[in-house]
């Protein structure tokens, strides 16, 4: 099932669709970064580029796919964000476009609670982890998850 990894630009979002890509699965990237995108698309993976805080673009990035993962260091590293004031608004923006693309599962890789996405599943995983990577794609592998 497609799966579309938001922050795909982030050191943890790149190590993720590393591990994703394959011929055997659609694996899309969001990222602010355009120079990786070529990269990523050498891996098969398709790239949206674009400012993390417009959620319209993030919302059409997200159609059809099954499980967003969403990567919170870039709602608020050093990249430019345009259309949201805040972290907050950013990962609410994020929640929402998602929810209304119709994405099944989430996975906040994120310290703290998340905000909340109208979606079935949603799980969170600490980026501090030693084994974020791992437990991301258990987590989007899973039949299901209980947040």
């Amino acid at each position: 099932m497609p799966v579309i990894v938001i922050g795909g630009d982030t050191t943890t979002g790149r190590a993720i669709l590393e591990e994703m890509a394959g011929p055997s699965r659609e694996v899309r990237a969001f990222v602010s970064r355009a120079s990786l995108g070529a990269e990523l698309r050498e891996m098969g993976i398709k790239v949206a580029v674009g400012d993390v805080s417009d959620d319209s673009h993030i919302e059409a990035a997200s159609m059809n796919c099954f499980t967003a993962i969403m990567i919170s260091e870039a709602a608020h590293d050093d990249r430019e964000r345009s259309f949201a004031r805040s972290e907050s608004n950013v990962l609410q923006g994020w929640a929402s476009a998602v929810s209304a693309s119709g994405v099944s599962r989430v996975i906040w890789v994120q310290r703290g609670t998340p905000p909340d996405a109208q979606v079935r599943e949603t799980a969170a995983v600490d980026p501090g982890d030693p084994d974020v990577v791992q437990k991301v794609i258990d987590l989007d592998e899973a039949q299901v998850i209980r947040s």
